[in-house]
């Protein structure tokens, strides 16, 4: 019976009664904002496994060892950012953060009921000329921020009852992050950790990550290293092999994805391709890449949101959006590679982009 017609039947003074006996304990639960973790999530975390080995706290010092001579990511720009000094990310000692936020645009499994608690960082190693998020990720936007206050805005995102703690641009920052996390744990945090990253990274600093990130979320942008310097500030013609080496290294720690009885994302790989037009992202190379290297059932988001964003509209090859015929037949690329598990909304969209083409 619901609490409302619960009352309706006991009248008012059944109803005091009840709280009486009860101590006011069930009304506040029923009217909280706040939504404790599932059990199983409190149970279940790869951070929190790590520190009852002993070995988190090694792992954060180890993080912030790298910030003397700064090999992060593989530009490998060499400051001592615990002087204050910054190379190509713009990025000192401190983590600056634009927001944090539940946020329902992720993928389902992330989402659920509750949204995912996504941590916007502001800057980036990679910056694409067609980055939508260019105020935060060019400009850095945003506030430093202590390992205390950002242990803090973990917990509130908890608090409101995200799924999971979704750290977006993280790479430049990745010991701030594991040196928070950890705070925050002592604290009571316990969801899973998800790094949604741009997929720029060096897979020997991602296998420091092993036992401690919880759900990968990288991109796989680009397939062709011509168009990968072209299409992003960092000239980075490395990204196909960086990023193929650094998601073969999530995919051997985490797995294809694992969701728990309501669908939500526990543990695993979750892979993100936009589609951008001319073909330029080569998403046949990349289902067939995915499919040999990785899993045929690991989790895939093939986007179709590609948008003529910042300085998009120099490159003539990308200054459009994409077409119906593009996206669908790079979601049949997909399906012809043999990928089983693509994302629900891209399925959805397939189908919305075959009735236009009828």
């Amino acid at each position: 019976m619901e609490r409302d017609n619960l009352f309706k039947e006991l009248g008012v003074a059944g109803a005091l009664s009840l709280l009486t006996v009860l101590g006011g304990g069930w009304l506040l639960k029923a009217c909280s904002p706040l939504q404790e973790p599932a059990e199983k999530e409190v149970q279940d975390t790869s951070y929190g496994r790590l520190e009852e080995e002993g070995k988190l706290k090694e792992r954060v010092e180890e993080a912030y060892a790298m910030l003397e001579n700064c090999q992060l990511c593989p530009r490998r720009c060499g400051v001592n950012r615990l002087n204050g000094q910054t190379g190509f990310c713009e990025t000192g000692e401190k983590a600056v953060v634009f927001s944090h936020q539940a946020h329902y645009g992720e993928e389902i499994p992330l989402v659920g009921q509750n949204g995912s608690g996504t941590i916007f960082f502001s800057n980036c190693n990679l910056r694409c000329v067609f980055c939508q998020n260019y105020p935060i990720a060019h400009e850095g936007r945003g506030q430093e921020t202590t390992e205390e206050n950002l242990a803090q805005k973990m917990l509130d995102l908890q608090g409101r009852g995200a799924h999971n703690i979704n750290v977006v641009t993280p790479t430049h920052v990745m010991p701030q992050i594991l040196s928070a996390t950890r705070k925050a744990l002592h604290e009571g945090l316990r969801i899973p950790l998800c790094y949604n990253t741009s997929g720029y990274e060096r897979a020997d600093v991602v296998s420091h990550l092993e036992g401690v990130v919880d759900i990968y979320l990288p991109d796989l942008k680009f397939m062709d290293g011509e168009k990968a310097a072209r299409y992003n500030l960092a000239e980075a013609e490395d990204y196909p092999q960086k990023a193929k080496e650094s998601l073969v290294e999530m995919h051997r720690q985490v797995g294809d994805l694992v969701k728990d009885s309501r669908g939500i994302a526990k543990k695993g790989i979750m892979v993100r391709h936009l589609v951008m037009p001319n073909r330029v992202s080569n998403p046949q190379k990349f289902a067939s890449w995915v499919a040999d290297n990785l899993s045929k059932d690991t989790y895939v988001n093939i986007m179709s949101q590609y948008r003529v964003e910042f300085r998009a509209f120099e490159y003539e090859e990308i200054s459009r959006a994409i077409t119906s015929e593009e996206f669908v037949e790079a979601m049949e690329w997909a399906k012809e590679a043999g990928l089983t598990n693509l994302d629900e909304r891209s399925l959805s969209q397939l189908e919305v982009h075959r009735r236009r083409l009828n």
